[in-house]
């Protein structure tokens, strides 16, 4: 870092003041954009390079890591360094990278189907370490590189090439697994909700350790609307649980008002606005250490969207596995000097053949 340069909260050298100011079209590659018109990927892809100049970190000190899918194309249209990875695989190479170079904002571009099918024992593992890196977690409940078969967020019942009388499989819901596996930044928002959208990659990107937002994707070839009903003015705030931190979690319009309250069995429920005291609401707390309540709002959620909570869930501060992996090695290297090769690959036991 030169004596121009300055950190950000997590760490990170900022753009030195002496420099022009980054716009988004300095984080615009010069490669063609390929997907299918009309795909949310556009949407979010629009979203992201707006929003990286924000940041105010070098190009290259920014890394999209993504695996296989339609999603992680990404890398190849962001003028910042990218890896195009393996199925499943990106949130293990994000962890190295991470690790190893803590001058860089990581950030993992990943599907439903890479991050929970193939991908599901890294991403967890990722989550449950608190690695310094952002997930992007595109959702829209489809295999759509391979043509359209269910994923592991399809619905029961889904019909499609690979289950022509319908999915059989209870499908995963990404919020509360990762909560489930104790991450400390949780989100949800929309491809076509730019402001919201933008909103949470602020907040993630300021995160220490990682954080995961899941976006609502729709793919109008292989599952068109998917989420319509949170997009058409006719249902969207009806069934739309906005959480923001520090409010009561009220939503739905004129006699159709609700709140949600604690419910006699230790979970959360849903009740008429007009029936429930102000303070029998229950006031959002995203910044609980205990993930409970949380888990709780994420299982308000189901495939046929009576009510969806949007927003953050979860952001709470605990150290960062890449930050407490350097105080070992450096406690290590202060105790016992610079070490030797030779006498690692000696130590313990041995054998001599021949």
């Amino acid at each position: 870092m030169t004596s121009t340069e300055s950190l950000n909260g997590k760490g990170l050298a900022l753009v030195p003041r002496t420099d022009t100011a980054q716009t988004l079209k300095d984080f615009k590659s010069d490669q063609e954009v390929r997907w299918c018109p009309g795909c949310g990927d556009y949407a979010i892809l629009a979203a992201v390079q707006s929003f990286l100049p924000e940041l105010g970190l070098r190009r290259e000190n920014i890394v999209f890591v993504s695996g296989i899918g339609c999603s992680s194309r990404f890398p190849y249209y962001l003028n910042t360094y990218g890896f195009h990875s393996i199925h499943g695989r990106a949130p293990a190479i994000a962890t190295g990278l991470a690790s190893s170079r803590p001058d860089l904002s990581v950030w993992v571009i990943t599907g439903d189907g890479d991050a929970l099918s193939i991908g599901g024992n890294h991403l967890i593992h990722a989550l449950r370490r608190n690695v310094n890196l952002n997930i992007l977690l595109f959702n829209n409940r489809i295999y759509g590189l391979t043509k359209g078969q269910y994923s592991p967020t399809s619905e029961v019942g889904k019909i499609t090439k690979s289950t022509p009388m319908g999915s059989l499989d209870k499908p995963f819901n990404p919020i509360s697994l990762a909560l489930g596996a104790e991450a400390g930044f949780v989100a949800r928002t929309i491809d076509s909700d730019r402001k919201h959208l933008q909103s949470v990659l602020r907040e993630a990107a300021a995160h220490r350790g990682t954080s995961l937002v899941e976006i609502y994707q729709n793919c109008n070839i292989f599952n068109d609307n998917a989420f319509e009903a949170l997009k058409d003015p006719a249902t969207r705030d009806d069934i739309t649980v906005k959480l923001e931190h520090g409010r009561p979690i009220v939503f739905g319009t004129g006699d159709n008002e609700k709140a949600v309250r604690l419910s006699p069995y230790g979970g959360v429920e849903v009740v008429r606005r007009s029936e429930v005291a102000d303070s029998e609401i229950l006031v959002h707390d995203a910044h609980n250490p205990d993930p409970s309540l949380a888990f709780a709002l994420s299982r308000l959620d189901d495939p046929a969207f009576e009510h969806v909570p949007i927003g953050i869930f979860r952001s709470i501060d605990r150290p960062a596995y890449d930050q407490l992996m350097r105080e070992q090695m450096e406690a290590a290297t202060a105790d016992k000097g610079k070490g030797d090769l030779r006498d690692l690959l000696l130590a313990g036991d041995t054998w001599r053949i021949g």
